[in-house]
């Protein structure tokens, strides 16, 4: 469907997102904001959130139709690190997407989980998130919580909210850290010269990781140094942007390391070993490890021997 839109004499300058959502009561500030990246176009051009609208711009907005997706429950392998009737703690391998979305309605950690926990999983995420309360990218890989019901969903959801869930990463990165440790406190949105890429921007969200080194190696190969991380923030690609940033990235990471990978990985070393947090409805403390993947492992020892 595609509409268009004239704007009229304005008493005063309106940012873009703004002006649409006024004008279409059916279209969210979200909505927009996703419609922005390839939908949207004034006067034939693509323009950011914060264009301010002008008498006689036209405006044309393009919304696909819904497509229809039915989940179905599948036989994938999972690794249960904890279980009880309000969640679900699983160690998720590298390769595996979390969750259905273009490109990818089938063979994800929902399917793996529906047919693990048949009818028992939070609805709060959507009919194609049921349970999950949080994400890990794709080619990353350990610990994950799922939700059982709506209240554990809920009490999970505002643990991390409120920065109340603590994780913990180990990753590999190229070259050598000087620091033992340090904090990285640097704003990541979406990048504007590739819309599938995050990056540090001015106008992007607060993001925050603090990384301690754990080992430093110098091989025939080159120089890399192994990380604890912790993040206060859970923006998109944080980790992997960050250490890109400062001239580190993690290896075998092909989106920000320019496509080198001297240890042919499939997919990045970036492991999440370590998640805090309170159970969402005993409040008990629960304190939850997955060791590193084999794949991981191996590079790790090769460049220790």
């Amino acid at each position: 469907m595609r509409k268009a839109i004239t704007v009229e004499a304005q008493k005063e300058e309106i940012r873009l997102d703004r002006y649409l959502a006024e004008q279409d009561v059916s279209l969210s500030r979200s909505m927009i904001q996703k419609l922005l990246e390839d939908n949207i176009v004034v006067n034939g051009k693509k323009e950011k959130a914060s264009y301010k609208v002008k008498q006689g711009d036209r405006i044309e907005i393009t919304i696909e139709p819904p497509k229809e997706v039915k989940l179905e429950a599948e036989d994938i392998p999972l690794e249960v690190v904890y279980e009880d009737n309000d969640i679900l703690v699983v160690n998720k391998q590298k390769g595996l997407v979390v969750h259905p979305g273009s490109g990818n309605w089938d063979g994800t950690l929902v399917n793996a989980i529906m047919a693990h926990c048949k009818d028992s999983l939070s609805g709060i995420g959507g009919e194609l998130r049921p349970g999950i309360v949080h994400r890990l990218d794709k080619d990353t890989s350990g610990l994950l919580i799922i939700a059982k019901h709506d209240k554990a969903h809920i009490a999970m959801s505002e643990q991390i909210k409120n920065r109340e869930v603590k994780k913990t990463y180990i990753a590999l990165i190229r070259g050598t850290i000087a620091e033992n440790e340090a904090t990285i406190d640097m704003p990541i949105g979406r990048s504007t010269k590739d819309r599938k890429k995050m990056a540090v921007t001015k106008t992007g969200k607060e993001a925050i990781t603090h990384f301690k080194v754990i080992n430093r190696f110098t091989t025939l190969k080159g120089s890399y140094t192994l990380l604890e991380i912790k993040i206060d923030t859970g923006r998109t690609h944080q980790i992997r942007v960050h250490m890109a940033e400062i001239g580190h990235p993690v290896i075998g990471d092909v989106v920000y390391s320019n496509g080198k990978n001297e240890f042919g990985v499939e997919g990045q070393c970036l492991h999440a070993k370590r998640l805090e947090f309170c159970h969402p409805v005993t409040g008990k403390k629960m304190v939850l490890e997955a060791e590193l993947p084999e794949y991981f492992e191996k590079i790790v020892n090769e460049l220790e021997g």
